[in-house]
């Protein structure tokens, strides 16, 4: 008796082990050195992988059972690399590839810098009208919620999350006029900030040199705020000036964040304007000094000289009340043309941040890209060389072709200074952020020009910062491209390698990573970036991409149905519930079958279990379908449903028996 309890035991004990050891892995990574995010040196580890999630960081057996290996020797194993700020919302809608991101390692993007992508109206749908005629897009949402349900329908390289921008709340509500809101506007602009907060914004977001951003006041800045704070999102903020005026911008930052009880993110640091070059210490010092009194505030940054967005941001933001046809006529008035010319030229303070005073005029002003393809032989190059080519002076030359392209020219300004680049990112509170949609080598978004940043960014720091000239430590780098920016986020289990986390991993050669991107020829690809996971996916494989699609939206801490999603995504759909008899047992083996209302069967099922529950999986809306409940002996029941496909429908059936008939 004892030696077949012993045997039994050991039959266990062989079970259980054999059970451990056949674990199947969709992916396991070996034999690399894991960089696992939180800023310690590397580890030699295998990553194992099942579904969308890291599963073991460690030795795995080499006899586990796996659908696919990744050789990583001689590679770096990181958490995904996190866009601090990308600006891809809608061009993800228009090519979901995500190959300038993928290929510098980023898996996840924030977006939305003052404009963003909801809420909307139709007013504010036609004054894009020249931009989604021109790629084919259709704005079909209102709200942070219906673009991330379109977003999670189209499908998506990256995780994307988004904030809800100041701007938008207030072009919304009052459009484009340069005055402040009435009481009544602010407690509808304040509203629309709360439904996109639970809709699952990330935090509110300001971009204040551009007009109509520019036309809001820091009490209107300190309400809206309050409402993201009430959610438990921060405050993101192109600052009102980043060159003459920085100071000034900083205690706006500051008043805000101790007003508003909110933590603040600083897009893209810099100190803009050849007259302001060498003070980033000075910033540093004001910034560090905050923190030491208790503000939470951080900052993120591009690692290039040269900033970039609207050529029509050049243009002093009163020109601009009104919106873009007002602007527009303004330009063509010769006396509002002198105006323009003799603000561009000033010497004196302005209350604004002169960026062509900042470049030192035409010599610093590159053209990236043009909406009208009639238009294209003017990228690439500078507004001097244009006028000279057009025989007109720059300004004028500027002027004419902001008119031409509708205000939708983008250009490059060559604001900053590298010392001022290289001492901001040593800093410990700094973060990356590319600050450049989404571009690619073929497709609608490559007909254009970009900025090289919109390429290289992140492997630029890895390759010539890192490795080339040692300014960071390689570990610090990857802690700024991951824990620190899911942590300032609020990411959930994103952003380092890490048991039961997503698996978004970039895999990549630290001896050959580097940005190959430059301001001639922006549309290259970077180097070094060997593989891409993008939730357990592999959508880069040996530098090239998989065509894989494996991105999804993400919501932010006031979304409102975090409880019954936590992810933020559509909520598989199941019928489920319980089938007794009239004394309240459960009747096992019952049948049940969903049919649509033609009678096909869409789904069946039945159970042996003791407890006689149902779960039919079903994912897509069934109206007017029915259920039937079928047992030998009892009556059968048939029920029509009215049901959406996601979430749960619940059910209970009692059958009665069959009365039996007894031959006498």
């Amino acid at each position: 008796m004892r030696s077949a309890k012993l045997y039994l035991s050991f039959l266990l004990l062989y079970s259980v082990c054999a059970i451990a050891q056949g674990r199947t892995y969709d992916i396991i990574i070996r034999n690399g050195r894991v960089l696992d995010g939180s800023g310690n040196p590397w580890v030699k580890a295998d990553v194992g992988i099942i579904g969308d999630h890291i599963v073991t960081v460690g030795k795995i057996p080499e006899k586990a059972v796996t659908k696919q290996t990744i050789d990583a020797t001689g590679l770096f194993i990181a958490p995904g690399f996190i866009d601090m700020l990308g600006q891809s919302e809608i061009s993800l809608l228009i090519d979901p590839r995500g190959e300038s991101k993928l290929t510098q390692g980023i898996t996840t993007e924030i977006t939305g810098e003052g404009e963003s992508v909801a809420p909307l109206n139709n007013n504010l749908i036609a004054d894009q009208k020249d931009f989604t005629d021109h790629f084919k897009l259709k704005i079909d949402w209102i709200s942070v919620d219906g673009y991330l349900k379109r977003l999670e329908k189209s499908g998506t390289a990256l995780n994307l999350g988004t904030y809800v921008g100041a701007t938008q709340l207030r072009e919304a509500v009052i459009g484009k006029a340069d005055r402040a809101p009435t009481v009544a506007e602010l407690e509808e602009m304040k509203s629309l900030a709360d439904d996109a907060m639970a809709d699952g914004a990330f935090g509110l977001s300001s971009s204040l040199i551009y007009a109509p951003a520019f036309y809001a006041k820091t009490d209107e800045l300190i309400e809206l705020a309050k409402v993201a704070s009430k959610h438990g999102g921060i405050y993101a903020t192109h600052m009102r000036n980043e060159g003459d005026h920085e100071d000034d911008a900083l205690d706006e930052v500051f008043r805000i964040a101790k007003e508003a009880s909110i933590p603040i993110e600083i897009f893209h640091l810099k100190v803009a304007g050849a007259r302001n070059w060498g003070k980033m210490q000075s910033v540093i010092d004001r910034i560090s000094k905050a923190r030491a009194e208790g503000l939470d505030i951080t900052a993120d940054q591009y690692p290039y000289v040269a900033a970039a967005t609207s050529l029509g941001a050049s243009i002093p933001p009163k020109y601009h009340d009104g919106g873009d046809a007002e602007f527009l006529k303004r330009l063509q008035d010769p006396d509002q043309r002198a105006k323009i010319r003799a603000d561009l030229t000033s010497t004196g303070d302005q209350d604004f941040e002169n960026m062509w005073r900042g470049v030192q005029g035409a010599k610093g002003v590159l053209i990236a890209s043009v909406l009208d393809p009639a238009l294209r032989e003017y990228e690439g190059k500078t507004i001097e060389q244009i006028g000279q080519w057009k025989q007109k002076d720059p300004i004028d030359a500027m002027l004419d072709l902001i008119v031409a392209d509708k205000n939708n020219t983008g250009a490059v300004y060559f604001l900053m200074y590298e010392d001022d680049v290289r001492l901001a990112m040593k800093q410990a509170w700094l973060s990356v952020g590319t600050d450049y949609n989404e571009v690619s080598t073929t497709g609608p978004l490559s007909e254009s020009k970009s900025h090289p940043r919109a390429w290289g960014s992140f492997t630029r720091i890895l390759g010539k910062y890192v490795r080339e000239e040692k300014l960071l430590t390689l570990q610090d780098a990857i802690r700024k491209m991951t824990s620190q920016p899911a942590q300032r986020m609020g990411l959930e289990r994103r952003g380092w390698i890490r048991p039961d986390y997503f698996a978004d991993i970039t895999i990549f050669n630290g001896a050959t990573v580097l940005d190959k991107a430059t301001f001639e020829v922006p549309s290259q690809p970077s180097i070094g970036i060997e593989y891409v996971l993008v939730n357990g996916v592999v959508e880069v494989e040996k530098e090239k991409l998989t065509g894989k699609l494996a991105g999804r939206p993400l919501r932010g801490p006031g979304y409102s149905a975090k409880a019954i999603s936590p992810t933020g995504l559509r909520v598989p759909g199941a019928l489920k519930g319980f089938v007794t008899g009239l004394d309240g047992y459960p009747l096992l083996r019952t049948k049940l079958t969903l049919q649509d209302s033609s009678g096909a069967k869409l789904a069946d099922t039945n159970t042996t279990g003791l407890e006689a529950k149902f779960e039919l999986v079903y994912e897509k809306p069934c109206l007017g379908c029915t259920l039937a409940a079928e047992r030998d002996g009892f009556k059968s029941e048939i029920r029509t449903i009215y049901y959406n496909g996601s979430n749960a429908l619940f059910f209970s059936f009692t059958l009665k028996p069959l009365k039996l008939k007894v031959k006498h």
